[in-house]
Parts: C-alpha cells; structure tokens; sequence
C-alpha cells in the first residue's frame, strides 16, 4: 500500500481505526456492538493486526483506554510493528494516560473529536487550548479531532496551537449539540444517522487547510453499504476513496475501521485501494 509523510514518518494512505474492537457500532440493527466484543477477544484483536499488516497497513488510530494499551504493548512483545496516533481515553486522568500512550511506537495524538465538538458548542474553548498544551508536553504532533468544519474554521481563524487535523466525513453532531462522547455517557450510536450531503461540506472545509488531515468515517460507519450487494459495495469502497482522496492534498490519509468476523474487510479495504489507486495513477 502507498505510503504519505506525517512528520517525518512513512504512514500508509489507509491507518486502521479500532472502533469495532471496542463495540462501538454504527450499524447497531445489523451488527450490535456486544456482537463486536464478543469477536474482538484480546487474541482476535492481535490476530486481526498481524493479519493488517500482512495487508500493508503500517499505523493506528486507536483509543488510548486501559485494555486497548495493554494489548498493543503484548502485540509488540509479540513482534507488532504498527505504530499509532492516539485518539485519548477521556474517561481517564490525561497525566495516566500519556505516560502509558509513551511507552509504545507512539507518532502523534489528538483531542478527541466529540470532546472538542462539546466543549466548542459550551464556549469552552479554553479547555481545549489547555489539553492541546499538556500533549505538546509529550514531545509528538498533536492534532485537533472533529465533526464540525466549523471548528476548523474557527481553529484555522486564530491559530489553534494544533499540527494536524483528524476530521470526520459525517456531521455526528446533528441534534446532539452540547451532548458528551459516548465514552462518558454511555449511550450507543443506535440512533445516529449519516447524511451523504454533510461529506462535501467537510471536504470543501478541508480544501482550505494545509495542516495534513487524517479523515475519518469515510464509509460512514458503514451505513452506506446497507442494502448493497457485494459488488455495489466494492463500487461504493472505490467512490468513497474517490471522493475524499482527490479532495484532500497527497499527503493526507484516512483511517477505517474492520470487523473481521464475516469476511476479511482488512484485506477487502487495501486491495481495493490499491486498484483504485492504480486505476487513478496515483493521482493523490
């Protein structure tokens, strides 16, 4: 798989997310998030990264809780050699937490999307500028994560101390303003529902941004693939690496999420970037 610049280390153009490992379910009527935990046992979960590195994925974007570090220190024991840019575990005390994200292949870290989204939609910005400043301290680019183009612009507008952006496709604030994430309050995406108009909105946003992007959702949760048959959903896949990778600059990446249990999405994923890739002649 190709490979872009994030600061000085080589990233594939598709990082693996983990939301599937941790249950988090956008599909909640097909595939319920306790389905995704009781595959993802600690073994399925470091079987199915080897298995994403066989595929030529080389970096994560994984949530920094307690059980997902303690599994990626066992993977590297165990010869993984992904490295990772960390969305924080929010529900922990921030100090804890970088000092167990340090002592992995760490590259890079973000404020966590829904937090940011929260405390922008509260005027609590001074909250974000002040966890933004304690993961500067940990010596990695630190990014901004959002759901809103409206906090980049704002950030972009006076000059966030951020070094990259980790956006998301889908607009997940719609009718949930002011509303915690889901790793606070508990309450499952059950109800959430992606809208296609919400991806050119960000997208437009994002034309207008040379900080690097690492965007995320492109599949929408997988909520575009519903009712599709196998081969609309390869065609689908295709459109939606389409359609972001032509808008963003070459270095930009996305990160997806798989769920391995009833067909290899891993590989499905990376083979067909790596024809629409081909079929483009690399054109991003």
């Amino acid at each position: 798989m190709r490979t872009v610049n994030f600061f000085g280390k080589s990233v594939t153009k598709l990082a693996i997310g983990d939301n599937p490992f941790n249950g988090h379910s956008y599909i909640e009527d097909v595939t319920p998030g306790r389905e995704m935990v009781q595959f993802y046992t600690a073994e399925k979960i470091k079987e199915t990264l080897f298995e994403l590195e066989s595929c030529g994925y080389n970096t994560m974007t994984p949530l920094a809780d307690p059980y997902i570090i303690r599994l990626l220190q066992e993977y590297e024991r165990e010869g993984g050699k992904m490295q990772y840019i960390f969305q924080p575990f929010m529900a922990m005390n921030q100090d804890v937490s970088i000092r167990a994200m340090m002592t992995l292949n760490t590259i890079g870290i973000y404020h966590q999307g829904t937090t940011t989204d929260n405390l922008y939609e509260r005027g609590q910005c001074d909250q974000i500028h002040a966890m933004l400043k304690k993961y500067h301290t940990m010596g990695i680019p630190v990014g901004l994560g959002t759901h809103r183009p409206d906090v980049i612009e704002k950030s972009e507008r006076e000059g966030w101390e951020v070094d990259f952006y980790m956006a998301c496709m889908q607009n997940a604030r719609r009718n949930r303003e002011g509303e915690p994430s889901g790793f606070i309050t508990g309450k499952t995406k059950s109800n959430l529902v992606f809208y296609p108009e919400d991806r050119p909105v960000m997208l437009d946003c994002l034309k207008k941004v040379t900080k690097p992007i690492i965007a995320f959702k492109i599949f929408a949760g997988g909520q575009m693939f519903l009712k599709a048959t196998p081969e609309q959903k390869k065609q689908l896949i295709k459109g939606a690496y389409n359609e972001v990778f032509t808008a963003l600059k070459p270095d930009d990446f996305a990160t997806v999420g798989v769920f391995q249990r009833d067909s290899n999405q891993a590989r499905e994923n990376a083979e067909l970037f790596n024809e629409w890739d081909a079929e483009t002649n690399g054109a991003r």
